[in-house]
């Protein structure tokens, strides 16, 4: 799903990138964890997460995942935000507000930094914390 990276922190991450692409995502880093600092950030498949939690499926199948991931793809960066409130992806509730990004589920994709609507994008990011159990 995600292209295979030996990062083994964010930074090594985001230093394994070639620019302009390394530029953005630097810069999109830092506004995740300047807006939601109380999510620790970790590599996970691939890619950067903040702040994790444990999931279980009906099956019985059962693991680990971040609320929001940063990626950088071939074509485009990757927002994920895998969290629901009112029975709605959170990403997709916004779609409406970010005309110039491709929205999927969980998945916010721009092409250049420019594209984001930086207000949205935090609320967005705000939104998906607080559906996090407080520790």
């Amino acid at each position: 799903m995600f292209k295979s990276t030996g990062a083994k922190t964010p930074e090594e991450y985001i230093r394994s990138i070639d620019e302009p692409r390394r530029s953005e995502m630097r810069k999109m880093h830092e506004f995740i964890i300047s807006v939601v600092p109380d999510l620790k950030s970790f590599m996970i498949s691939g890619m950067i997460g903040y702040g994790s939690y444990h999931y279980v499926y009906a099956s019985g199948r059962e693991g680990d995942w971040s609320v929001i991931g940063l990626a950088s793809q071939k074509n485009y960066i990757s927002v994920y935000v895998c969290a629901v409130t009112e029975g709605v992806y959170i990403a997709e509730k916004y779609k409406k507000d970010l005309p110039k990004a491709s929205i999927g589920r969980s998945c916010v994709r721009f092409k250049k930094i420019e594209d984001v609507d930086f207000g949205i994008l935090k609320k967005m990011l705000l939104e998906a914390a607080a559906t996090l159990p407080k520790t």
